[in-house]
């Protein structure tokens, strides 16, 4: 193939995806204006609308229903979820304070101010809220036996139970997880979000569960 037509066949495929972008983004913008669209119970018409990790995405009218998780490549997933999973969303408690007035309040990941929590609540722990009236349904404990998911480091959506956790004085403590292959991992305390009781998970997660496999493993798979 000669240069030119090899360059010719490039600028075809490049207008080719920049016209299909354009439409696919022309459309969305509609579905969004039409308020179709809701992130966390919450209608939303901006095309720039940032979502996370955790937010439930809906789409009612066509009965779709989606959770933003990590897949164990670390990239963002967005993994179909039922309609009974979307009423609830888990945030971890990133602080714990006392505001004006002495009322109690924890921050959680993405952005919440929560007040009156149950005492019992600690930073690094999970609470389960409600997205219909934004309450806390339930909380997990941060602690040895918990399911937990990474979301960050090295080991960006690998789950497992945790074995230990390793206390550094003025540093960051360690947390060591085994996944359930028997592979063990480490990772800082921060980058742990507990997702599960020593049962069973409290979210539904993507296809490979949080499961990193090696290259041979992923092509015996296939």
């Amino acid at each position: 193939m000669s240069a030119s037509l090899s360059k010719k066949v490039f600028e075809k495929a490049t207008c080719t995806k920049v016209v299909d972008a354009f439409q696919a983004g022309r459309e969305a913008k509609i579905i969004l204006k039409e308020r179709l669209v809701r992130i966390d119970n919450h209608v939303r018409t901006s095309m720039v609308f940032p979502v996370g990790f955790m937010d439930v995405i809906s789409i009612e009218k066509i009965g779709e229903h989606f959770r933003i998780l990590y897949d164990v490549k670390g990239r963002f997933t967005v993994h179909r979820i039922s309609e009974e999973e979307t009423g609830y969303k888990l945030c971890k408690v990133k602080r714990k304070k006392v505001g004006p007035r002495g009322i109690p309040y924890i921050t959680t990941h993405d952005g919440r101010t929560i007040r009156y929590p149950d005492p019992l609540i600690k930073v690094n722990d999970s609470v389960r809220i409600d997205l219909n009236d934004y309450r806390i349904m339930g909380y997990l404990k941060f602690g040895v036996g918990k399911l937990c998911m990474a979301i960050g480091g090295r080991n960006v959506g690998r789950a497992g139970h945790i074995m230990h956790i390793e206390a550094h004085m003025g540093g960051y403590d360690i947390v060591h997880v085994k996944d359930a292959l028997d592979r063990q991992f480490s990772t800082t305390i921060s980058n742990i979000f507990v997702i599960g009781d020593n049962s069973r998970p409290w979210i539904s997660l993507p296809k490979q569960r949080g499961l990193k496999l090696t290259i041979a493993e992923e092509r015996d798979s296939r």
